[in-house]
């Protein structure tokens, strides 16, 4: 008997993986979860909108903390003395100490600021030009700008202060950066109540997903019941909640990035027009790509945990009777 060969034979159907099955399964369940939200839009929209305000707040005060860090970082990198002359000095004699003073190991550059010069730039700056034309005589002295050397202490910085007060050409000797120090006091202050305030927050979502959650447990509690009659485990069950925390936290994250982005647009113009009265460019920094990753993953995050502890809490009372 002569064999025949079948090449349209049909090859044997493969069953799917179990990594298959509890991936379409988790999609089927995450569409549902969502669909169940779109069905109810007035309640998901409340509830995404108090998500996304309580995530945006902590968002927005972080940035300003930011944007304050931005504009001085400038100005904590020189510890530098003013030196304000005595009137009388002459200008040559304000360059021979400046020539001395340069000469100093504890001193690293030290810059002349002539009086006419430091002048000229006030009347441009301060917008009381022709007032100040008015003037019989330059009321502002010959002004030495020293920066010490970045190996000086503490200790030999106030040395090196109280020695230049003493210079009997010195009228006044001021520290430039006394009160950039205390505004980075002040941010850090601001930045460790953001991260209080922020955690309460946290809190606050957390309470709310998981009382959102409690109510939708019990307006399916039929339908638990009859889903564990029929053999469904705990974990199962639990699994659709799971996923609505999961958009809750997800669509109130994108909400409050919307808020951000949108009260940083209503800022731009004032923060420029600020910036042309005071003849400088100042941008506003908006949120990195990974501060927007880290406010999406913290809104995931809460909704996952306030609806894992309101379904494992309320889920055990559920039992067929």
């Amino acid at each position: 008997m002569a064999l025949t060969r079948h090449s349209d034979a049909v090859a044997p159907v493969r069953s799917s993986g179990p990594i298959s099955i509890w991936f379409s399964r988790h999609v089927s369940t995450a569409g549902g979860s969502l669909g169940r939200l779109f069905r109810q839009p007035f309640a998901s929209l409340m509830i995404i909108l108090v998500i996304a305000v309580t995530l945006a707040i902590p968002a927005a005060l972080n940035l300003v903390v930011k944007n304050a860090q931005a504009v001085s970082s400038g100005w904590d990198n020189a510890l530098d003395f003013s030196i304000y002359l005595r009137r009388d000095i002459r200008e040559d004699e304000a360059a021979g100490l400046a020539r001395l003073i340069g000469q100093r190991a504890d001193v690293e550059s030290v810059q002349l600021i002539k009086a006419a010069d430091a002048l000229d730039e006030f009347k441009r700056l301060s917008g009381f030009g022709d007032a100040l034309d008015q003037l019989s005589e330059n009321p502002l002295p010959h002004t030495l700008v020293v920066r010490p050397s970045p190996a000086n202490t503490s200790q030999s910085m106030i040395l090196l202060q109280e020695e230049l007060a003493n210079l009997p050409e010195a009228e006044l000797v001021q520290v430039d950066t006394e009160w950039v120090q205390r505004f980075h006091a002040i941010l850090d202050i601001v930045r460790q109540a953001i991260v209080i305030g922020a955690t309460l927050l946290g809190v606050a979502i957390v309470v709310i997903i998981g009382n959102t959650i409690r109510l939708d447990i019990q307006n399916r509690r039929d339908e638990i019941e009859v889903t564990k009659l029929i053999g469904a485990s705990n974990a199962f069950v639990r699994r659709p909640f799971l996923w609505s925390g999961f958009w809750y936290g997800l669509l109130g994250g994108a909400l409050a990035l919307g808020l951000v982005a949108y009260g940083l647009f209503l800022l731009e113009q004032p923060v420029a027009r600020l910036a042309g009265l005071y003849q400088s460019s100042v941008s506003v920094l908006a949120l990195s790509l990974e501060e927007s990753l880290a406010i999406l993953g913290v809104g995931v995050l809460l909704g996952l945990v306030g609806s894992w502890f309101a379904a494992a809490r309320h889920m055990r009372r559920i039992e067929p009777r």
